[in-house]
């Protein structure tokens, strides 16, 4: 019998488990059996408090319990509730508002984003170019609609933002394709933390303004779905006006998550959010994601879109919601500040981590350090180029206590 009965391959090789999922579960009859101060469980794509617990802003939660039936149940409008559209803008850019015509779409989370991009600004058999360094899920995205997934080198031997890598790969797809889609995954980029420096931003504009002279058509897309847990929310948006330099022929797109921001993973809410020159390439990508999300999901839920309008409604409860996001940052930071030192302090080497919910490790046989890392109970993602840490998921102290353990079997 073939690996398929009577599903069609169709170019995909499907896994019989979720790698991640896979591991997590694990991890998770670990801790059933040994309990949870015997087990790292350093998979999870969410945020933990130190015992484990997944965090709710108490600020958050109160509105959803005020919510009416009518409020959650009813049909949202194929691009989201109007109060919502103009209330993501406003999360999402904060005080750095690029000028042009924006227009916002809702998507469920960031992962719709990223379909519909994909979907609209590149054609079957495309490649879609993102950075060797990246969230393993893209290439399922890109390989459900028929496209595959490029890469550049992300960092330098002297680890920094590698500029010529990007521009030669950005050269080459679009000597060969007739449009391209760019995804970068910053700030507190997954799996590595690494953020573009503003300088980086200047070098990523440089290169695109460039390739554009041939006319083709780019799609860039933000992956910011970490934005609001890398530092000061003002300053990590610094770099959003620097997109209105970008010529007519590219397109900025900013794939925003409420499940992070707002620590409601469950509501699967976000938006798209394009930045465009004129008003017809903005209504054109309204018209064309929106088309895209009733042949895919139809609408996204309302109840996330519900909640982000009460919020931005009320300017006592957007500063208490701020203020308690605030603390959790601040623990996270501190998380990643004690996985740094220890990895410093041992002769563990990183990657260039700035902030976030995650960092990485390069090593040359990841699954197999996983392996020897489970033995131990600690439970750690493998990647195509090094193992993954959620930060986000386990305690100061254990953060403290992984390299040096990581450091030893890696030998």
């Amino acid at each position: 019998m073939g690996e398929y009965i009577l599903a069609r391959k169709n170019g995909r090789s499907i896994p019989q488990e979720d790698k991640i999922f896979g591991i997590s579960n694990r991890a998770k009859a670990s801790i059933a059996a040994k309990g949870k101060d015997a087990v790292v469980n350093g998979t999870i794509g969410a945020l933990l408090d130190d015992e484990g617990d997944l965090v709710v802003l108490e600020s958050v939660d109160k509105v959803y319990r005020q919510l009416s039936p009518k409020d959650y149940a009813e049909y949202a409008p194929i691009g989201g509730i109007q109060p919502f559209r103009e209330a993501v803008k406003k999360a999402a850019f904060g005080t750095h508002r690029p000028a042009g015509h924006i227009e916002a779409v809702a998507t469920p989370g960031g992962t719709g984003s990223l379909r519909n991009v994909i979907s609209n600004y590149s054609e079957p058999g495309d490649q879609i170019l993102t950075s060797d360094w990246h969230w393993a899920p893209y290439n399922t995205i890109a390989g459900e609609i028929g496209r595959s997934i490029a890469t550049f080198r992300l960092f330098t031997e002297d680890r920094k933002f590698n500029v010529e890598s990007f521009r030669a790969k950005t050269n080459q797809l679009l000597s060969e394709q007739e449009s391209l889609v760019i995804i970068l995954n910053t700030p507190a980029h997954n799996p590595t933390g690494y953020s573009l420096t503003l300088e980086d931003w200047d070098n990523v504009i440089a290169v695109l303004s460039e390739a554009a002279k041939a006319g083709k058509p780019i799609a860039l897309l933000v992956d910011a779905a970490y934005i609001d847990f890398a530092g000061d929310e003002e300053e990590y948006r610094r770099f959003l006006p620097k997109l209105e330099e970008l010529p007519e022929n590219v397109l900025p797109i900013v794939a925003y998550s409420l499940s992070k921001t707002f620590a409601i993973y469950g509501a699967r809410c976000g938006a798209m959010i394009c930045v465009a020159k004129t008003p017809e390439i903005a209504a054109e990508f309204k018209r064309v994601c929106e088309y895209s999300s009733r042949g895919s999901w139809s609408n996204s839920a309302r109840i996330g879109q519900i909640i982000l309008s009460r919020v931005y409604e009320d300017p006592e409860l957007l500063k208490r919601v701020n203020e308690e996001r605030e603390g959790y940052r601040n623990m996270l930071i501190r998380r990643g500040a004690a996985f740094s030192k220890a990895a410093e302090e041992c002769g563990l080497e990183i990657v260039p981590y700035d902030a976030g919910f995650f960092i990485s490790i390069p090593c040359d046989d990841p699954d197999g350090l996983s392996k020897k890392l489970e033995a131990r109970d600690i439970f750690l993602v493998p990647l195509a180029k090094g193992l993954r840490v959620s930060v986000a998921s386990i305690s100061e102290e254990k953060c403290a206590m992984l390299p040096p353990v990581i450091k030893e079997l890696l030998g």
